[in-house]
């Protein structure tokens, strides 16, 4: 059976931008262009809005958006359902984390897993680790690797890897301290991520010492604060783990401030509903034993 024009959909209707969802899907934007005319033309209706400046879905791309993703997630349960007793589970996993978590773990995970079942090709996506739960409950992923928050949206299961510390760091040449009282956190040039766990940590904390933070620059991804701190643009916070295996950790040091940030439970995330599908149960049910970490 060919499912093709539905994932050359759905990766469309993930990026919205042509060029993206064509080299997802190694084809050219001629190739999927076409695809999505035939698939409109069979449904006859648009399933997007575009112009030369941006891509949108329609109403009813939307609708067979959903369609696509049960059509696809019941197949694989099907297809492997039908496998397993006559082989080894075969087909695709996607996996989306940071660069720092994808050889701080999952290296280990993917390491273990592999030789237990060839026949699973892991798709690997790396960005913003606080769009990690939001890629799982888009179906853009079947696992991600995330900060915990502190309010797991329903239907997500977390199986926990490692905790961190939530620090502080300033530049290694600058004589900044650890401020102790309002007047001294308002004249720190604060370098904060954009959204996440993080971040709403530090607003809280802001807010229960009632100090608006001069905040210098807003970033996606804990590797861009570290680089600006060892820049000397400012004060960051940033996971321990991401500090450690930064090539800047020498160029950055630790600002002990008090109190201290509730610590990062970074673990795996998944859509429970897709356990229906033995490839992801195989996985999960994996690290949930501790076999894949160990």
């Amino acid at each position: 059976m060919d499912f093709r024009p539905l994932k050359q959909f759905l990766a469309l209707a993930d990026t919205l931008h042509f060029g993206q969802a064509s080299q997802y899907c190694h084809i050219s934007a001629s190739t999927l262009s076409r695809t999505i005319k035939q698939l409109e033309s069979q449904l006859g209706i648009a399933l997007f809005e575009r112009d030369n400046r941006s891509v949108v879905l329609t109403r009813e791309g939307v609708k067979f958006q959903a369609y696509a993703r049960d059509a696809l997630m019941h197949w694989e349960v099907i297809h492997s359902d039908l496998m397993e007793g006559a082989c080894e589970l075969s087909g695709e996993l996607s996996v989306y984390c940071s660069v720092t978590a994808s050889y701080s773990f999952l290296y280990d995970i993917l390491h273990h897993f592999r030789p237990r079942h060839p026949g699973i090709e892991i798709k690997l996506h790396t960005g913003d680790p606080e769009l990690a739960i939001q890629r799982v409950l888009a179906e853009q992923e079947d696992f991600s690797i995330a900060a915990k928050p502190d309010v797991l949206p329903s239907g997500v299961g977390f199986a926990s890897i490692t905790h961190s510390p939530l620090v502080f760091i300033a530049p290694l040449n600058n004589s900044v301290q650890p401020p102790t009282s309002p007047a001294q956190w308002r004249k720190l040039s604060m370098i904060l991520p954009e959204q996440g766990v993080a971040r709403r940590r530090l607003d809280a904390q802001f807010e229960q010492m009632d100090i608006k933070p001069n905040i210098y620059a807003q970033v996606a991804g804990n590797e861009a604060i570290v680089s600006m701190v060892a820049l000397g643009f400012g004060v960051g916070v940033v996971p321990l783990i991401v500090l450690q295996n930064s090539p800047l950790f020498d160029k950055v040091r630790l600002l002990p401030v008090q109190p201290v940030l509730k610590p990062y439970d970074v673990g795996m995330c998944v859509l429970e509903k897709k356990l229906k599908n033995p490839l992801v149960n195989a996985f999960w049910s994996q690290l949930l034993n501790g076999a894949l970490c160990k």
